[in-house]
């Protein structure tokens, strides 16, 4: 058939049942993204014959005779189309992999449906922004602006990709042809516990196209943790790349590499496996209790398991004084909450799905090309497993279309590796959105247990958690996030006596893994809601409760145990966020309750910190390069994922070197081509591999000045300032390309992330709450953050944001439900509310006035922070709504009601 592409005639011969999505990207149309496969998130979104249309559910031959236009077709990056312009204009996006779709839908609005954009918009997801940028963009509304030169950083420049992000330009990890590309397609455990016994791949071997059938006796004799950190000791080695136990639902028990994703499946279905099914357990509570199967029992001290035979990945248990008799003292003013709350199992959904490509390089080396946030940590884990020299493994990204923790998971790269070492051949493995579901690892769920006691004036007398974290069925990040949950949250208040107790439990269930907050916003849920019910008991304001109790400079920080390592305050704003958030609340924002006597209307607020770096140690190096035209390469290991980093790295660069951000060449992600980083997670981008850049390029212009000194033959001392065109030296310019002929001027930069410092962050929400139904409504929606110096305002605040609409998500309605017996219910993206526009209030954003004297120009991380404090600031209004705690997330309309109707039933058996 013929039809028309972005203004070009193409001849297709779609397969049967084939849709236009795929059909495109057969042809190289990499604009058209995959972010669903089903209709539900827009990503491929393209005009057909000017009409707007989801690419994954037309089928192909519907585009026979017929114009498609795509994001590319609107523009090209040096000619935006107005709707582009206006992306790029508002920094309407972060990741910026739902962004050709969303411009391509907002390309064709009418001025009616752009007056309601939640409808008009509701076809079209983004888990990265919140939203707003989004609303600014297509209302026209600029919130960038230009750079200057020598004065980039603390200004609101746009993304450096952002005209290729908006026309679909930029690629991402799968948009490259590869000839000869190979497919993976794998065949998951139907039990949540068994042991193979028989596995018969005969017959899926002699289906026409498949090249290998892989299973547990093609796997390395190497255990390994898919989660990675800088030291692999970190994480529990329980894991293979085929196992011959089974230990829950969906787990990987061979693989088939073949011509296409059709003929896998094909292949998949015909492997013959025989199993002895096991006694499973999926509780927790149950799980490290004597006489429960032992998940990975035999497994030994290697394997750093704290207790195998009590299914125990890692546990903590510490005090400081005494918790019985600072609850004791604490009840003779009838000041003590003692009470459980329960965190739910929540999904990433980063809209680019897990998957890497890998190949043989023309040296025989091992390349792979993974939407990954640690691509080093990957190449030094392939190297381990199939015994290969590090210098013989590649690993870089392209630009990664989200990641929240997600992808500092290896869960992709072994099996394409293993496939590309046994076929030879360039090998491709992509996730399904389902896959995204039932195999990748989500947030841990936890049960957290919190005592808290005060004194008559508010003082804590008395703070303890115990945690209980399900960590599923393999330990992986669970043991850090055990450890990290109850840190900083529970280090956040001062009190004469503490104890944590902690445990991560292995169930049969799904794994958990990192996620935004890595652990915190689990427990501060907790904590917090029992801090908001404390000061309910002694009558004082929330915000007066945390000024009296939390830590300030001098403080100690105080855990199950005081601290005794790297974490200092490069700079304190807490005090500067309980009074703005405070402020705005007071205020108003002149948003009315909906009518009606079955609305109430309450407030609550919430506080958190979080370190600014992981601990024990986190590296970056970088360097900087002068080259010809007044341009500057900067190579650095962090990979872009819709953190931000490249943005504030290349104003950081910029700033140093006292020229424009457009002068700085971005070259980075690649382990061939930088030195090592640990990686994208931790929030370390700016504090961490910022820190090495604005070093490498301080060098790099000291470098420069004593070269134009020396052309200039003027004293070693003589005063130097740079400038776009070059060096000033008195009167004199001594231009760029006169340096470069010089010979190479390079200089790097290195930070091994320590001391670290915190962040602080206060949220508060004024909400109204239908008492008959259970609704809850956002009418004010408040963060205050302390960030430091903010390098870039817009995007920093965009990050506020959208750790605000996912936390929101969290609180209110997204759960990864299973069905009692380790099944994922539901696995499709249709079937998990993620926010949407219209679900989406707008944030108020302040940000505290603090220079941190450890980040780079005094800048603090702000990607994971925003998340933590969400989910009790909306529990606390509810409460104060409606005088019912909410101990459970989600809060959905349907538990809210259940809980405002038990106690009006309790109320009336009282009475």
């Amino acid at each position: 058939m013929r039809f028309t592409v972005d203004g070009q005639s193409v001849n297709a011969h779609p397969r049967p049942g084939q849709c236009l999505r795929t059909l495109l990207r057969d042809h190289e149309i990499f604009a058209v993204k995959k972010g669903c496969d089903a209709g539900d998130c827009g990503a491929c979104t393209v005009l057909l014959d000017g009409h707007p249309v989801h690419a994954c559910v037309v089928p192909a031959h519907r585009a026979e005779d017929r114009e498609v236009t795509t994001a590319a077709g609107l523009g090209s990056p040096d000619r935006l189309h107005p709707v582009q312009q206006q992306f790029v204009a508002a920094a309407g996006f972060q990741c910026g992999f739902c962004t050709p779709g969303m411009v391509v839908t907002a390309s064709a609005l009418t001025p009616d449906q752009r007056a309601d954009l939640p409808h008009a918009l509701k076809g079209n997801l983004c888990r990265c922004t919140g939203y707003r940028a989004i609303r600014d963009a297509v209302g026209g509304v600029r919130t960038t602006e230009d750079d200057c030169s020598g004065d980039s950083s603390g200004r609101s420049i746009p993304a450096p990709a952002a005209t290729r992000v908006v026309c679909g330009a930029e690629p991402y990890t799968l948009d490259i042809r590869v000839e000869g590309l190979l497919h993976v397609q794998v065949l998951g455990s139907p039990h949540a516990h068994a042991r193979i016994t028989r596995i018969d791949t005969a017959a899926a071997e002699e289906v026409p196209g498949v090249h290998a059938v892989l299973t547990h006796r093609d796997s390395p004799d190497f255990a390994f943790s898919t989660a990675r950190h800088e030291l692999r000791t970190d994480d529990p080695d329980d894991t293979y790349v085929f196992d011959t136990v089974l230990r829950f639902v969906g787990q990987r028990v061979a693989a088939v590499v073949a011509d296409s994703v059709d003929i896998a499946r094909r292949a998949m279905e015909v492997i013959d496996v025989d199993y002895e099914v096991l006694e499973p357990v999926f509780d927790p509570e149950l799980a490290h209790r004597a006489g429960a199967p032992q998940l990975h029992a035999g497994k030994g001290a290697e394997s750093r398991i704290a207790d195998p035979t009590r299914n125990l990945v890692a546990e903590l248990h510490g005090e400081v004084g005494d918790i019985e008799s600072g609850l004791e003292a604490a009840r003779a003013f009838g000041a003590v909450v003692e009470g459980t709350w329960q965190t739910q199992r929540v999904q990433h959904v980063h809209l680019e799905t897990h998957s890497a490509i890998g190949w043989l390089d023309d040296e025989g080396r091992l390349t792979l090309r993974s939407s990954t946030q640690v691509p080093f940590l990957v190449r030094d884990e392939l190297a381990r497993l199939f015994a290969l020299d590090r210098s013989r493994v590649r690993v870089f990204t392209a630009r990664v279309g989200g990641g929240f923790g997600a992808k500092q998971e290896m869960l992709v790269e072994d099996l394409v590796a293993l496939a590309v070492l046994r076929t030879g051949k360039p090998v491709q493995y992509e996730f399904t959105r389902s896959d995204q579901f039932t195999t990748a690892p989500c947030r841990h769920p936890m049960r957290i247990s919190v005592r808290a006691g005060a004194d008559g004036d508010g003082r804590l007398t008395a703070l303890a958690v115990d945690v209980l974290s399900d960590a599923g069925a393999y330990g992986n990040h669970s043991a850090g996030v055990m450890f990290h949950s109850c840190g900083e949250s529970v280090a956040l208040y001062r009190s004469p006596n503490k104890r944590v107790d902690a445990r991560a439990v292995y169930t049969n269930n799904l794994p958990s893994g990192a996620f935004r907050g890595y652990g915190l916003g689990q427990v501060i849920f907790g904590i917090e809601s029992a801090l908001d019910e404390l000061a309910g008991k002694l009558g004082i304001d929330p915000f007066e409760f945390r000024r009296r109790n939390v830590i300030v400079p001098g403080d100690d920080f105080v855990e199950g145990e005081v601290a005794h390592d790297d974490l200092t305050y490069g700079s304190y704003g807490l005090d500067q966020c309980l009074d703005l958030a405070e402020t705005a609340l007071r205020r108003g924002n002149g948003v009315t309750p909906p009518k009606g006597s079955q609305w109430r209307v309450g407030e609550g607020m919430a506080a958190s910190m979080i370190a600014t770096i992981p601990p024990r140690g986190h590296f970056s190096e970088a360097s900087c390069t002068l080259v010809e035209g007044g341009r500057y390469e900067l190579r650095v290991g962090t990979a872009e994922f819709g953190n931000g980093t490249t943005t504030v790295h290349t104003q950081l660069a910029a700033t140093a070197l006292g020229t424009t951000a457009d002068r700085i060449i971005v070259r980075q992600s690649d382990t061939d081509i930088t030195g090592h980083d640990t990686g994208a997670f931790g929030s370390a981008g700016s504090v961490v591999a910022g820190k090495a850049v604005n070093q490498a390029c301080n060098s790099l212009r000291a470098l420069l000045f004593d070269t134009a000194r020396r052309i200039a033959g003027v004293a070693d001392d003589a005063e130097c300032s740079v400038t776009p065109a070059g060096v000033r030296i008195g009167t004199r310019v001594i231009e760029l390309d006169k340096l470069v002929a010089e010979g190479e001027l390079r200089a790097e930069g290195r930070h091994d992330g320590t001391p670290r410092s915190v962040v602080f962050n206060v949220h508060a929400f004024r909400v109204a709450v239908d008492t008959v139904t259970g609704e809850v409504r956002i009418l004010q929606s408040i963060q205050s953050a302390d960030a430091g110096t903010v390098l870039n305002p817009q995007q920093c605040r965009g990050q506020v944001e959208g750790g605000v609409a996912q936390a929101i998500g969290s609180a209110l309605y997204e759960e990864i439900r299973l069905d009692g017996a380790g099944t994922v219910l539901g696995p499709q993206l249709r079937n998990y509310h993620i926010p949407q526009l219209v679900d989406v209030p707008e944030t108020e954003v302040y940000f505290a006035d603090t220079y941190d004297e450890l980040g780079p120009l005094g800048a603090k991380s702000m990607s994971e922070s925003p998340y933590n404090p969400v989910a009790p600031a909306l529990a606390n209004a509810i409460a104060d709504a409606t005088g019912v705690r909410m101990r459970r997330l989600p809060m959905t309309p349907a538990r809210v009601w259940r809980e405002m109707t038990t106690a009006r039933v309790h109320r009336i058996e009282l009475s």
